[in-house]
């Protein structure tokens, strides 16, 4: 009775099909002949190896014969099954050619395509520009100038010239009215000095101080917040034909909040803080028989320094909106950086201040600090406009006309349940 259990061979040794063994180990037997192809016609012929698994052995007519093994690319475990994570299995099924043995393939995918490698498909070209978008640029385009060097000379020495004019003409002007305007100037010294019970009088130590205060110097100054208007209207005009269609747009809204900002500062330096800080410098020594005698240079010399200081610091947030516009800062970066804004607020202040209190280092500093943030939520205004966004401005009215309210109602109770009346200086306020 033979066995048929199939025994290894040697790895090296050609892959045969086992042989039948008679019953008692005989092994003297010659081994049986190789098993040839079935027939010339097939593709190839199946051979049982060592171990049981079948080898291919292909024939000359197989046109995939002779031609190198690549082994295929490692796919994931459970590449191409309908359920994740479910890997795939091995299946086994019946080799052509030889009945009832088995042959153990895998199931593997083909290889993706190269379009499904892909990741993405590629971008969708840009439109093309419509003949109207074409038309707008070549018209930005015609109204700007092209000038050489020499004629942007000659265009500012030519606008100079006219804010020059400009002023000459306000100069005219104000010293045709010198008198009445010197009223005005020396008018906080006149009421400081009265406040303290001294003689409300200014002085000249040298004859020349009346006719180079009152009829130049002074003049001189008025005219150019009178004429600042128009000296901004030329710094504008210089600059437009550098600036698109839709740029130009800003002149209006440009030089009204650039002068009013200035004269607004002026102002606020007249009716404030220069009133207080001379008041605290006149009264100082009044105790220890202390006379002050002010002469008029040097007080106008006083007035100048303050008043001009104040209204320049007041052009901040126009600095802050360019600086913005030309995107050399941000508000994030504004903002992020406050603390260093205050800080040199703050020594600023103290350097145009003409006292050494703080209380007048107060009247300076909190309206410049107010001024840097109304800057940084002005160019917040340029960067959402430039972004295609809009700003909540019904919320915002609404919380400032709450606010008002709810002050007018304050100062309503103070005024009838507690008896306060209104007056003309500070606190405004009072029993």
């Amino acid at each position: 009775m033979l066995d048929d259990t199939k025994e290894p061979q040697a790895p090296d040794s050609e892959l045969v099909p086992p042989s039948d063994k008679p019953e008692g180990g005989q092994t003297d037997a010659p081994p049986p002949a190789p098993t040839s192809p079935a027939s010339s016609g097939d593709a190839g012929a199946v051979n049982e190896g060592a171990y049981g698994y079948e080898r291919y052995e292909p024939s000359e007519d197989d046109p995939y014969h002779g031609e190198p093994y690549e082994a295929p690319a490692a796919a994931p475990e459970n590449y191409g099954s309908s359920q994740p994570g479910q890997s795939l299995v091995q299946q086994s099924v019946e080799a052509p050619g030889l009945a009832g043995h088995q042959q153990t393939i895998d199931i593997r995918p083909e290889e993706p395509s190269a379009i499904t490698k892909s990741s993405q498909p590629p971008p969708p070209p840009p439109p093309p520009s419509t003949p109207d978008d074409e038309e707008e640029d070549d018209e930005e385009e015609e109204g700007m100038l092209r000038m050489s060097f020499m004629e942007h000379l000659e265009e500012l020495r030519a606008r100079i010239l006219k804010a020059l004019v400009g002023v000459g003409v306000a100069f005219v002007v104000c010293l045709l009215v010198a008198d009445p305007l010197w009223r005005i100037v020396s008018a906080p010294a006149i009421i400081a000095l009265k406040h303290l019970h001294y003689n409300p009088q200014l002085v000249a130590i040298s004859p020349m101080e009346q006719f180079s205060i009152i009829w130049v110097k002074m003049p001189l100054l008025v005219s150019l917040f009178v004429a600042s208007p128009w000296v901004l209207y030329q710094v504008w005009a210089f600059i437009s034909p550098g600036l698109y269609r839709r740029e130009r747009r800003y002149a209006v809204p440009f030089i009204l909040c650039t002068a009013g900002l200035f004269i607004t500062g002026g102002l606020f330096a007249y009716f404030v803080a220069f009133r207080y800080g001379l008041e605290f410098l006149l009264g100082i020594g009044r105790d220890i028989n202390v006379a002050p005698m002010v002469s008029i240079n040097e007080y106008f010399d006083l007035f100048m320094n303050v008043i001009l200081g104040i209204a320049v610091v007041f052009e901040l947030p126009v600095l802050i909106f360019f600086l913005t516009l030309l995107h050399i800062a941000s508000p994030r970066f504004l903002i992020r950086n406050s603390r260093y804004a205050v800080l040199a607020i703050v020594i600023l202040a103290a350097i145009v201040t003409p006292t050494p209190d703080v209380f007048n280092l107060m009247l300076f500093a909190v309206p410049m600090c107010m001024l840097f943030f109304i800057g940084v939520f002005v160019s917040y205004l340029l960067v959402l406009k430039r972004e295609g966004k809009t700003f909540p401005w019904g919320k915002v009215w609404l919380a400032i006309g709450l606010l008002i309210l709810a002050a007018a109602g304050v100062v309503a109770l103070l005024i009838y349940r507690y008896h306060f009346h209104v007056i003309q200086h500070w606190p405004f306020l009072t029993k």
